[in-house]
Order: structure tokens, then C-alpha cells, then sequence
């Protein structure tokens, strides 16, 4: 502990920190403070597909190995590794025990970083990695395929032999150890999310005209054979094989009405659990469909602005209010707060588009 602490001091310039004393709003993540056009960014996709593809090529016995033993095809591997640190090039810039030890004392999640903070010293006193090794990213996530602490100690392997699982420069460990993460997911409420071997992760599919956006999210997860009655068909011309029409499924908008949508499986919440944000699963399932061979979105997105997080913070407390939202209290426009949105519009007598706006707040303001 004295070697680890010593010299730290809290790093305020982290995202999503909650300081004591001190007035304004947090820094956030990316994935939920950039519009899903500038996430999902055509140009970084196209590049990572091609590096990506490369690194297939160079890792092929390996890959074949992880997919016979976990069962996760190797782009959606490739897909989060291209994601998290563009294939190993990307060097990561902060120290772990400082990053996890300041969002423990100033964070929003404050016990959820403690715990981290002690598996990331139980991890350099076993003697796994020394601590000029422990780099991470902003939210202590370490390594090629940056995993936190207790993931690391549930998911870790020892894929190359060599006596160490080392997901900091073994390319083996790192890939097999996040196939092996996937096969253990759980979903944010402690349901089962295990990646389910040869289903996709999901489809984007052409809206029917008529579209109820509160159908949106995991509770209305039905068989894909209902979506088709309700009108949905796949993009591209593509259509469903018969194999798929009794798998569940659930309706993905992240613009509301506006941008793509898609039919969502089971495996989009394995996705999230190593980065539980809509637009995180859908950029690695996206990026593993063009290391495949498939094509870019076809709707295009409609570029809308997201709304600051204080602002979303009070809708989902005046939607609290009303019965109509049930979720945490975050600022983040997920799911749920997109349907909370979406009910709202429905009794207030307005367009239902399913995404927050600032005309949104000023009924709800209105209303109280």
C-alpha cells in the first residue's frame, strides 16, 4: 500500500467525478455526452475494419482456439479489442491506483471504485504485474482489452502457457480472457446476459410507419418472428432465416424515432456488461459486422444533439415523480429514460419521438 500510494494525489481531471465543495457539473463519458453520429464515426470504423482484419490474419491459430473453447467469434473480440485500444496502439495514459483511488474518494460510485482500488493491489501484491505496469484508462480499466480489476480476477487466463495472465502485452491472454468475460456476463439488474454461441448480436432493421417507440428496451423483448407482424424487416434487403424468428429480440433506438434502429439479442447485453452503454455494445457489434464483410448503417443517423446531463438528471426526477421512470438518477439517456420520455409524450398529447429535448423539460417544468 505505502509503495502504490506513495506521490498519489487525486486527479481532478477525471470524467464523472461528483467533487466535494466544488459547484458545476462532471465531465462524462464518452459514450453518453457525444451524439451516436460522432461515436459511431464512419471513417474510425472503416479503419479499425481494416487494422482489424489484419490482425485476424496474424492471430489466426489463436483465434481459432479461443472460438472453439468460449464459443465468441473472433470479430467481436476483435471489435472490442479495436474499440478499447485500437488494437494494442493506443498507450493508456493514467496509473490505475491513482485513477481508482480518486473515483473512489470523489466519484460518483464511490464503493464500486473501493473494491476495484483492492483487487488492483491484490493484483500487484500476487505479484501479476508490477505497478509501472498498471496502466489504465480514465475508469481503470487495464490492459489490451482494458478490464477492470475484478474482472481480471474472474475472467484472467493463462492462454499462451507461460505461467502469467497477462492481459498487458500477451496478446493471447488478453484475447481469451475477454471471450471468457463474455461467457460469464450478467446484466446490470443480476439477470443472466452469457454470450449465446452463433446468434448475432443483433440486426438494424427499417422501422414500420406506423411505430411505437416505447416499445424500446429489454422488458418488451419478444420473439424476432413478432417484430416481423410488426413491420420490421432488415436492412440491406437482408431477411431473417427462419432459424432466427424464435430467438428473442428487443427494439434499440438510441435517437428515438429519428436515426437507425435495431432488433437486439440477449449477446447486446453480454456487449454492455464490459461497458454498460447502448452506444459502446452497438460500436463493437457494428465494427464485428464490417471485420465480416457486412456494410455500414443504413439509415443514417440524424446527428442529434444529446442534452446535458444536469438537464436529463431533472427529467428523469420530474418522470420519477409522475410514475413514470423507475431507473437510477444519472443523466444518462439510456433506454429506459428514452420509454420514461416516450410515455410522457403519449399523455402530454405531443409528437412521440422517444428522445429528450429541451421542449421535453419545459412540459415537464410546466407541468409540476
Amino acid at each position: 500500500f505505502d509503495k502504490a500510494f506513495a506521490g498519489v494525489e487525486p486527479d481532478r481531471s477525471l470524467p464523472d467525478l461528483a467533487p466535494i465543495g466544488q459547484g458545476g457539473e462532471s465531465k462524462g463519458q464518452a459514450e453518453f455526452i457525444k451524439s451516436p453520429a460522432a461515436y459511431l464515426d464512419e471513417a474510425q470504423i472503416q479503419t479499425l475494419a481494416k487494422s482489424g482484419r489484419e490482425r485476424a490474419a496474424a492471430w489466426t491459430d489463436d483465434f481459432d482456439r479461443i472460438e472453439q473453447h468460449y464459443g465468441v467469434p473472433r470479430h467481436i473480440i476483435l471489435g472490442i479489442w479495436g474499440r478499447e485500444t485500437v488494437y494494442g496502439t493506443h498507450k493508456l495514459p493514467h496509473h490505475v491506483i491513482r485513477v481508482l483511488a480518486t473515483q473512489a474518494y470523489l466519484g460518483r460510485r464511490k464503493e464500486f471504485f473501493r473494491k476495484e482500488l483492492l483487487w488492483a493491489l491484490k493484483i500487484v501484491e500476487d505479484g501479476h504485474a508490477k505497478l509501472s505496469e498498471m496502466k489504465s484508462s480514465w475508469g481503470g480499466a487495464m490492459g489490451l482489452t482494458q478490464m477492470l480489476p475484478t474482472n481480471f480476477r474472474d475472467y484472467a487466463e493463462d492462454f499462451d502457457g507461460d505461467g502469467r495472465r497477462n492481459i498487458w502485452t500477451s496478446i493471447p491472454d488478453s484475447l481469451a480472457s475477454t471471450a471468457r468475460s463474455l461467457t460469464g456476463a450478467k446484466h446490470i439488474d443480476g439477470s443472466d446476459a452469457r454470450w449465446i454461441a452463433d446468434q448475432p448480436w443483433g440486426y438494424e432493421v427499417r422501422k414500420p410507419q406506423k411505430l411505437d417507440c416505447t416499445l424500446e428496451g429489454v422488458a418488451n423483448r419478444r420473439p424476432i418472428a413478432e417484430w416481423v407482424k410488426l413491420g420490421f424487416t432488415r436492412a440491406h434487403d437482408l431477411d431473417f432465416k427462419e432459424s432466427q424468428l424464435d430467438d428473442e429480440a428487443f427494439l434499440l433506438m438510441p435517437e428515438g424515432i429519428y436515426g437507425p434502429a435495431f432488433l437486439a439479442t440477449r449477446n447486446f447485453l453480454a456487449l454492455k456488461s464490459y461497458n454498460y452503454a447502448d452506444l459502446y455494445a452497438l460500436f463493437v457489434g457494428h465494427l464485428a459486422d464490417r471485420l465480416a464483410g457486412g456494410k455500414p448503417f443504413e439509415t443514417p443517423w440524424a446527428k442529434l444533439k444529446p442534452m446535458r446531463e444536469k438537464d436529463v438528471m431533472e427529467m428523469q426526477e420530474r418522470l420519477t415523480a409522475l410514475g413514470l421512470y423507475a431507473g437510477k438518477i444519472d443523466g444518462k439517456a439510456g433506454m429506459i429514460t428514452r420509454v420514461s420520455i416516450g410515455q410522457f409524450e403519449k399523455q402530454a398529447g405531443v409528437k412521440t419521438d422517444c428522445f429528450p429535448t429541451s421542449d421535453d423539460l419545459e412540459a415537464l417544468r410546466a407541468g409540476q
